[in-house]
């Protein structure tokens, strides 16, 4: 499935880093920052995910929320927030049915055939659940354009 700007988004059911289920619909009202990511406790994954950290009062600020998206389990997921003192939410997608339905699956991480894995991917939802941005990183080790996500996020 494609993701088209101007549509809404699809929504989804995961768990939370507490085992608890969060639908994206659970969001509305807020403009949502969607991270997808390929993996905890790896290099880029760790920058991207404590600079969207660094970012978190000044999105909070204009009823703007990040959500981390990766195929971990939660309990790996906790672990890594812990590490890392980040307050935002993590979801697992551990069936992988979001980066399916997102269009951000990578396949073959390390060239390990038939593992299925996030690419790097932003995507930005409005408060009314309207895709605003979609980022899909060239390869795993390309991080996001933050400044694109402040002013898209600033915009709204």
């Amino acid at each position: 499935m494609a993701i088209v700007i101007g549509q809404p988004a699809p929504d989804f059911t995961l768990h939370e880093t507490l085992k608890q289920q969060r639908s994206l619909r659970d969001f509305r009202g807020r403009i949502v920052v969607l991270a997808f990511f390929p993996g905890a406790f790896t290099p880029v994954c760790t920058t991207e995910m404590c600079a969207l950290r660094d970012r978190l009062d000044r999105f909070g600020s204009i009823n703007a929320e990040i959500v981390g998206i990766t195929v971990d389990p939660p309990f790996v997921q906790a672990a890594w927030k812990a590490a890392h003192d980040v307050g935002y939410t993590f979801l697992s997608d551990y069936d992988r049915s979001v980066v399916t339905a997102y269009g951000v699956a990578f396949r073959g991480l390390g060239g390990m055939e038939g593992y299925v894995c996030a690419n790097r991917a932003v995507t930005v939802v409005d408060k009314e659940g309207i895709v605003r941005y979609h980022w899909i990183g060239e390869h795993l080790g390309v991080e996001p354009d933050y400044d694109a996500i402040d002013a898209v996020v600033a915009a709204l």
